[in-house]
């Protein structure tokens, strides 16, 4: 289907939108505007003048369409360049003329598809239609176009609800227009249950895909030229080029690649950090890409090559090449079935040319009676004859000697008759006989046939159990892992937690061990302190009761000498005892709970040496 066929699809929805009459004609005002605006988004110059002067002889009523297929395919058409407008523009110029007369949907209902998605659906309705006008898809190209969508929203398409549909006398003959499949689509009978967002999404892709003639999208990363770095790139692939950009948003164009037949796509081994390497030659440069995985490498591969390939072949579009190629099957599928038609006739024909055959070897049957029934009659009267003849004259002996080789010659070519027809008798038998073999091979090749189909659908219906009977084995059993692991975690992490908790209580038992054993110490080494103090502080005691006697007024001892005369008591403390008393305070501050019973021991005869010693005041 070449670019001026697919124009005349989109302009023959906005000439018939401006029918509003349905006589077929359109007003030549419309028709200005029209024009006008063709020529506007086919970007080439419009001519005003020449449509009044291309419809001069109409000014009595509107233009048919007839009228005005000569004027645009010699002033409008004939000018377009391909390449130099945007065919989507023409397309939504020709949907807003027709979706205000013939779209008119509920805009509350929640299964309505929106208008950008009716636009798309519309435009693959124009490319997959037949080329004939009006417009119309037939059932397989409806079928196709659904399971492509469904393909895109990753469900299963169900063909059951449309069955009823497809099997109208109309709609087998006829096919259907766009406004029921539209209607049938805003039904909800295919997207039932599924977000608008994905079903949008679906018929983007499938609009880009068909429409838009992309082999494949996506991101892939790409090595640079010049710094030889890695950067991710979305990537669009078309039969006669590879286009890459910033983002899936496709608005930053980063390059364009193009592909001839000098172009090969080559496989690369992961290096640099990456796998599922390959790489697109050209004549003048190699850029090497790198895929997500090992079967979008292969995907990338298969396409560009497909791509390589159609343009070799000397193709603009895969998916007109294979709309050509469906229309051939489905011509080759009716070739079969007429050819079928036309042997289950000439089997009706043989049945009835069997039928005649059986009237007709009744009637030779009858016909053999009958001669049968003559012969005996021309016999006995042959006899009576004979018998007169030989009563009556003898002497005509020899005449009835020749009388009866003649009636024996006839008698011999009567029963070459007979033969011959007992010959075609049995013609005819094994005719009808060859005949019913075929009948009960046709019979026994139907009954097979549905057998096979029968057991295919069993089959069919049996694998679909046990898949999802697989399915929720394997959900079951992932769950069970999935509980496992968890409860095996849990416990690994209690173990731990209760590992350190033993960790540390062993860790501050030996602190606990090593201080009470530091403690013992120290008590033991106050203990003796305690002890030396104790003797120390007696020993003081007995040297200060023994020497430090208390010296009445005036009384001399004059067998004493001048030793004892310069002693004299001190009234203050003792500055000795004071540093040693101290240093005994210490001591017992140091000392445990244990060793109260001693210290206090200590300060009572610590009291009573203060008692024996006058003055003395010992801290």
């Amino acid at each position: 289907m070449d670019l001026r066929s697919e124009l005349l699809k989109s302009i023959w929805y906005g000439f018939t939108a401006l029918d509003l009459e349905k006589s077929g004609k359109v007003s030549k005002s419309q028709l200005k505007v029209l024009s006008h605006n063709l020529c506007t988004v086919l970007c080439i110059p419009h001519d005003p003048v020449a449509l009044e002067d291309h419809f001069r002889d109409d000014d009595d009523g509107p233009v048919s369409s007839q009228g005005y297929m000569p004027y645009l395919n010699k002033y409008i058409l004939d000018k377009v360049i391909e390449g130099s407008f945007t065919k989507e523009n023409v397309d939504e110029l020709c949907w807003t003329l027709t979706a205000k007369k013939n779209y008119q949907t509920d805009k509350t209902s929640s299964t309505v598809l929106p208008e950008r998605d009716a636009f798309r659906l519309w435009c693959l309705f124009n490319f997959l239609s037949e080329d004939k006008y009006p417009l119309v898809m037939v059932p397989d190209e409806v079928e196709y176009l659904l399971k492509k969508i469904c393909m895109s929203m990753s469900i299963e398409f169900n063909c059951v609800e449309l069955e009823d549909f497809f099997s109208q006398d109309s709609v087998q003959q006829t096919g259907i227009t766009v406004w029921v499949f539209l209607e049938m689509m805003n039904s909800g009978k295919l997207t039932r249950g599924i977000d608008k967002s994905i079903t949008s999404m679906a018929i983007e892709e499938v609009y880009r895909e068909i429409v838009g003639d992309v082999l494949k999208e996506g991101y892939l990363w790409k090595k640079g030229q010049l710094r030889r770095n890695w950067k991710e790139r979305w990537f669009t692939l078309r039969p006669s080029s590879l286009s890459y950009y910033t983002g899936e948003d496709r608005k930053d164009c980063q390059g364009n690649i193009v592909l001839d037949g000098n172009c090969c796509v080559e496989v690369l081994p992961d290096r640099d950090g990456k796998r599922c390497m390959f790489c697109l030659k050209t004549l003048s440069k190699t850029y090497e890409m790198s895929a997500s995985d090992t079967k979008q490498r292969q995907e990338w591969t298969t396409a560009i090559q497909t791509a390589i390939r159609l343009h070799v072949e000397g193709k603009t579009s895969l998916h007109k090449d294979l709309k050509l190629k469906r229309r051939e099957q489905r011509e080759q599928r009716d070739k079969r079935c007429h050819a079928k038609e036309e042997e289950l006739q000439r089997l009706r024909a043989l049945q009835e040319e069997r039928e005649r055959g059986l009237v007709e070897l009744d009637l030779l049957k009858e016909a053999q009676k009958q001669a049968q029934a003559l012969l005996e009659q021309d016999e006995q009267r042959r006899r009576q004859q004979h018998e007169q003849m030989q009563r009556a004259l003898e002497v005509q002996l020899k005449e009835a000697e020749e009388a009866r080789v003649s009636m024996q010659a006839e008698m011999v070519l009567k029963e070459e008759e007979a033969e011959r027809q007992r010959k075609r008798i049995q013609e005819l038998e094994e005719m009808q006989k060859r005949l019913e073999e075929a009948l009960q091979l046709e019979i026994k090749a139907r009954r097979d046939e549905e057998v096979f189909r029968y057991a295919q659908a069993g089959l069919l219906a049996e694998e679909e159990e046990k898949m999802k009977a697989l399915m929720c084995l394997q959900e079951e059993q992932e769950e069970y892992i999935l509980k496992t692991q968890r409860e095996k975690q849990e416990l690994r992490q209690e173990m731990e937690v209760k590992s350190r908790s033993l960790d540390e209580a062993q860790r501050q038992l030996e602190e606990v061990r090593a201080n009470r054993h530091k403690v013992d110490q120290d008590v033991v080494a106050a203990q003796k302190k305690l002890r030396q103090a104790s003797t120390n502080v007696k020993h003081w005691n007995v040297q200060m009761n023994r020497l430090m006697r208390p010296i009445g007024p005036g009384e001399k001892r004059p067998s004493l000498g001048s030793s004892f005369a310069s002693f004299q008591i001190p009234t203050q403390r003792d500055p000795g005892l004071r540093i040693r008393r101290k240093s005994g305070s210490e001591d017992q501050n140091e000392e445990s709970k244990e060793n109260v019973d001693n210290s206090a021991g200590c300060d009572l005869e610590k009291r009573h040496s203060h008692a024996s010693n006058g003055d003395m005041d010992i801290p």
